[in-house]
């Protein structure tokens, strides 16, 4: 059975060689007691060590069923101590944070054995070494021979053919010793037991079989077992089943472990989670003002978004020079203790007098419409205006019928030709501002509903349902000034005349009394919209005349106008650092401004206009586009002959040449042309096309969705060279240095994480390390009983795993309750609310980089661990 032939074991220390092994040869019975004596470092446990799989011998031979073990690697030394070996020792050598039933059964595991018949075959043989009542036990609740009867339970819980036995009742008292031999006398009658003992009486008494050793060497053999004895006894070739330490094994192991140290754990979770803690705090703190930058972002940008007008001027590269941003290379040639002058002006002049361009809106309406091209997936929203002006009126108005839009109170103040002014650079103004670039209070609202719910608070009513529904903007302090109440005519605008003559004379003058009004009074605010080619009447011969001024027709014309309606009453939320619509305005949909358009170009007046381009729908005549009429062009006999005229005039006309002529019936009205041109009256007339309209604003949620849509319009200006798009990128230009410093912010705070990261993985290095020193002698164990150095891993590698996961939930949780304080002190100083927060997202990804952390901090120690000696493992204490 088992056969040991010339076995040489060598020990290097330091650099002599010491022997302590010398060419054992010896064959032993498939079941015998064999006690091995002899005197201290004589080698009897490092012959036991050799046949139990534990040590490696240097030389010779062991055989097993007739297999010679000089090819064994060491999974199969692992499979031969787990089903053809059971160890027992000395110094018990249990696991004293597993249960009596878990030490027993711990065998199995590694022999792959399901739970239930684990639990069955480690119960029956506790019963059979008496110990059937104290299965739930822990090792240290014990007495030594009831911890030695375990020991031999575990070692016969895999029922193997050889029992190895250490000085099994050197540490029990003389009446232990006997009932610890009798049951391995009686194991003796079927399995092969081989003891080593210093008591030669015990020997005597209970073996069958005494082999002595001296220096090395077997000097005398109660009962040789030769070769031709072996050779009829053998038997199967010896094949034993693979062993593996399943991961539930491991996990069980280690947690168990980790449990009799609750106390030591959790400090050194909590040690581990320093690290954790320090990188989510940042996390917290970055995520709460990235989304508090974020919020920033998205309502400024909001407010200013990307404006593509019809007519349009870059001013960009003005701009930055004004700024001080000069271009480098008009540095190169500079002396740097001169001063030098930029030509700022020229290109001022070239930028306003020959760079203004027309946009083809409609082309690019197009395109940004089509899904493929990408802008609505970086857009919020997209509005669209027309010069289609609104007329709005409120019938019930403090000083009667009053306009409300767009706005007369420059005229009611006196400042008509200051209006008339602004209009006429409007244009070119509007190219500086980023606003609301007029006096008008009324504003289209963006279509994007949810980002307008983000800005505002509703305090009474609703938003917009229907197109002739509008809210009305108050401030923080629920006040709309005096200047909205004028223009919506809550107050009389009249009196604002009388106020003017008076201030600019420095005389004293009546201020108005504060007014107040309920939400419902605001509530029932209505007003009349009118088209623009409403106030045009026409007449018999055709014609078209403006009725504006005629009050009982305009009074007809208003009351016969769309109902608008004061729906809501919103006010710019706390949490909101921008608005997209200034308070005392009011705010309309963008279905109502289409209604407007679409109206307005199916009037008769607009349509008799765009059939006949060449005639001034409202005189008659043909335009003359700023060119007189050519005499060549025209068949004056004709108009002679059409006239009533006497033989006296007619010879004088004969008498006349053809430029006498023409001049002549010039002065009497004949060639009469529209002093107007059909652009003037397609404005006046307030024509648009939904198809092209004036203005494009397009809004972005992100700074970075900004840079990418303008990279969008670069590509479509590459793809369209025949109608670029120009506009200039204010809001790029105000906000680049933000950009540069969120950047900064954040690489800063990647430089503070990395050094945690580093820091927490030196540490649960360290950790697992102790870790190890600590369980050396379970490392022993567990290798005595068949596990391999990759069970040995995983065990470390899953404790690792727990003390990771352990600190990263204490981490969080710590986090978590400190965002709480450093939120009500952030909140208190710069009055920015839940500013340091924790992302799901982020807790989850801190959680499993503390694991992953912990496990790489533990792979060099679990190497150690596996690659432990498990004979110096088992000497440990």
């Amino acid at each position: 059975m088992l056969q040991l032939k010339k076995i040489v074991k060598d020990y290097q220390t330091g650099d002599e060689v010491v022997k302590a092994l010398k060419g054992i040869s010896i064959n032993f019975r498939k079941n015998e007691f064999v006690s091995v004596l002899g005197q201290s470092g004589c080698g009897k446990t490092t012959l036991l060590n050799i046949i139990g799989g534990l040590d490696q011998y240097t030389s010779g031979d062991l055989v097993i069923n007739g297999r010679s073990t000089k090819e064994f690697k060491a999974r199969d030394w692992d499979s031969y101590r787990n089903n053809s070996i059971g160890f027992v020792f000395q110094s018990y050598n249990l696991i004293p944070h597993q249960t009596v039933l878990a030490n027993v059964e711990l065998a199995l595991t590694l022999s792959g054995v399901s739970k239930s018949e684990r639990r069955k075959r480690a119960k029956e043989v506790l019963e059979k070494v008496g110990l059937g009542d104290q299965i739930y036990k822990k090792p240290n609740q014990m007495s030594g021979g009831q911890m030695q009867r375990v020991a031999i339970a575990r070692a016969l819980i895999n029922d193997p053919d050889i029992l190895l036995a250490d000085e099994p009742t050197g540490a029990l008292d003389s009446e232990t010793s006997v009932q610890i031999m009798e049951l391995l006398k009686e194991i003796a009658e079927e399995k092969l037991v081989i003891m080593v003992t210093h008591n030669p009486e015990l020997a005597d008494k209970y073996s069958t079989r005494i082999v002595k050793l001296l220096d090395g060497k077997i000097i005398d053999d109660s009962a040789p077992f030769s070769d031709e004895d072996e050779a009829k006894e053998s038997e199967e070739a010896y094949a034993p089943r693979k062993t593996s330490m399943s991961v539930f094994t491991a996990f069980s192991l280690s947690f168990n472990n980790l449990l009799t140290k609750k106390g030591r754990t959790l400090l050194t979770a909590f040690a581990g989670s320093i690290g954790i803690i320090g990188i989510a705090l940042i996390l917290s703190l970055s995520s709460g003002f990235q989304g508090y930058i974020n919020d920033v972002q998205e309502e400024t940008l909001s407010s200013y978004p990307i404006e593509i007008q019809k007519k349009a001027m870059d001013y960009s590269d003005l701009i930055s020079e004004m700024a001080g941003n000069t271009k480098e290379e008009n540095l190169s040639d500079h002396d740097p203790d001169r001063v030098y002058s930029g030509d700022v002006m020229g290109d001022m002049m070239v930028s306003m007098l020959s760079e203004v361009k027309e946009n083809d809106l409609e082309t690019f309406k197009k395109y940004i419409e089509d899904d493929t091209n990408g802008f609505k997936d970086i857009v919020s929203d997209i509005k669209y205006t027309y010069d289609t002006p609104m007329y709005v009126f409120n019938e019930n108005a403090a000083g009667g019928t009053q306009q409300v839009n767009p706005s007369i109170m420059m005229r009611e103040m006196g400042f008509g030709d200051m209006e008339e002014s602004q209009k006429s650079l409007s244009g070119f103004m509007s190219a500086f501002s980023y606003g609301n670039n007029s006096m008008d209070m009324w504003k289209q609202l963006m279509s994007n509903r949810e980002l307008l719910e983000q800005q505002y608070d509703v305090l009474a009513g609703h938003w917009p349902q229907n197109k002739n529904e509008v809210v009305l903007v108050v401030d923080k302090n629920n006040e709309i000034s005096d200047f909205t109440l004028y223009t919506l005519g809550v107050r009389n605008a009249s009196d604002l005349g009388e106020m003017v003559p008076k201030i600019m004379a420095g005389k004293d003058y009546d201020a108005p009394e504060e007014m107040s009004f309920s939400y419902d009074d605001l509530l029932n605010l209505k007003f009349k919209l009118i088209l623009p080619s409403d106030i045009y009447q026409k007449n018999a011969d055709g014609t078209w005349a403006d009725k504006s001024s005629d009050e009982d027709y305009m009074a007809d014309v208003i009351s016969k106008g769309l109902d608008i309606q004061v729906c809501g009453i919103i006010r710019q939320s706390e949490s909101s650092y921008a608005a997209s619509i200034d308070a005392g305005m009011i705010g309309y949909t963008a279905e109502l401004a289409e209604y407007v358009v679409s109206e307005n170009e199916k009037s008769e007046i607009v349509k008799q206009q765009l059939d006949n381009p060449d005639t001034d729908v409202f005189t008659g005549l043909p335009f003359s586009n700023g060119e007189d009429i050519d005499m060549s062009q025209v068949d004056m006999q004709q108009i002679v002959a059409s006239m009533n005229l006497s033989e006296e005039q007619q010879a004088y006309i004969s008498q006349m040449s053809d430029e006498q002529l023409f001049e002549m019936l010039k002065e009497q009205g004949y060639f009469a042309q529209s002093s107007a041109t059909y652009d003037d009256n397609i404005e006046k007339l307030g024509f648009a096309d939904l198809a092209k309209p004036s203005v494009i604003s397009l809004y972005c949620s992100e700074f970075a969705d900004k840079d990418k849509l303008t990279d969008l319009i670069d590509e479509y200006n590459a793809s369209h060279s025949d109608s670029e798009i120009t506009y200039t990128d204010y809001i790029g230009l105000m906000l680049s240095s933000v950009t540069k410093i969120i950047d900064a912010i954040t690489y800063v705070l990647i430089a503070f994480v990395a050094i945690s990261l580093i820091v927490s993985s030196i540490m649960i290095g360290i950790i697992t390390y102790i870790s190890v020193l600590e369980r050396t002698k379970e490392i022993g164990i567990l290798r005595s009983i068949g596990a391999s150095k990759k069970d040995i891993s995983r065990v470390f590698n899953a404790e690792t795993f727990i003390i990771g996961l352990v600190s990263g939930a204490i981490g969080i949780l710590v986090t978590v309750l400190l965002n709480i304080p450093i939120s009500k002190v952030i909140e208190k100083f710069v009055n920015v609310p839940n500013v340091s927060s924790l992302p799901v997202k982020g807790a989850v990804i801190l959680v499993i980089i503390s694991v992953v952390l912990t496990l790489i901090g533990g792979l060099i120690p679990s190497k150690m661990a596996a690659k432990k000696d498990p004979v110096i493992a088992l000497r440990s204490e």
